[in-house]
């Protein structure tokens, strides 16, 4: 029996043996990894926090686990139905957040996506937001690194801006079509926005017209990823 003070490995243990997993080196092959050290560290060390990875790959293959449950503790255990029968409009509506794993560079809107989603999280601080996506590149480093994990919220009014803060910006023709992490920053002209690279490296701003954003997703928050 879990004691009440689980963590998170020994939440995705107690799941994993439920499903008939043996042990943690079952569990690491059932996963597809070729060594099962990435959960052994996890095993050693309880204040280690499993990386982005293995959350993701835990989900794919238990994909009745709710991962909630697994993050926090938080009843249920498992998903209501399983995943095969929920229809992901209605995975949507149920607060549950779709994960793209596409560059920005590929997509238009979030909101008119026409691909699947990968999966869906359900993380209650991020269960308003629009969708997970990865981040690719440093341009923002080291606010957002190349393999971190952003949950963004799309933004209805476009005059209303938290100046200083991390957006995805997504431009028309006439500002070259941007698909972008960019921090906003204001300008002297009120019509014009400033965007603005975190990264010391990216030296430079850009400066465009407000009336260019097609779409624009505040960053909420992120999930980093470690390489192990």
């Amino acid at each position: 029996m879990l004691k009440n003070n689980s963590n998170i490995f020994e939440r995705m243990m107690s799941f994993a043996l439920e499903e008939g997993c043996k042990n943690a080196n079952d569990l690491s092959k059932r996963l597809g990894y070729k060594s099962p050290e990435k959960l052994y560290r996890l095993e050693r060390d309880a204040t280690a926090k499993p990386s982005a990875d293995i959350l993701i790959d835990f989900s794919k293959i238990f994909d009745n686990a709710n991962m909630n449950w697994i993050l926090t503790g938080i009843e249920p255990k498992y998903n209501s139905e399983p995943t095969e029968n929920i229809n992901p409009y209605e995975e949507i509506e149920d607060n549950r957040v779709p994960y793209y794993d596409v560059k920005l560079t590929e997509i238009n809107s979030l909101t008119a996506m026409e691909e699947k989603p990968d999966y869906f999280v359900s993380y209650k601080p991020f269960n308003d937001c629009t969708a997970y996506l990865p981040v690719y590149g440093d341009s923002m480093y080291p606010r957002y690194a190349a393999g971190d994990v952003i949950a963004v919220k799309e933004v209805k009014n476009k005059s209303i801006i938290l100046w200083g803060e991390a957006y995805v910006v997504i431009t028309n023709e006439n500002a070259n079509e941007i698909k972008a992490i960019k921090i906003i920053h204001e300008h002297a002209d009120e019509k014009k926005v400033i965007l603005r690279s975190s990264n010391p490296n990216y030296k430079g701003d850009i400066i465009i017209q407000k009336q260019d954003i097609l779409s624009l997703y505040i960053i909420k928050g992120k999930i980093t990823r470690n390489i192990i």
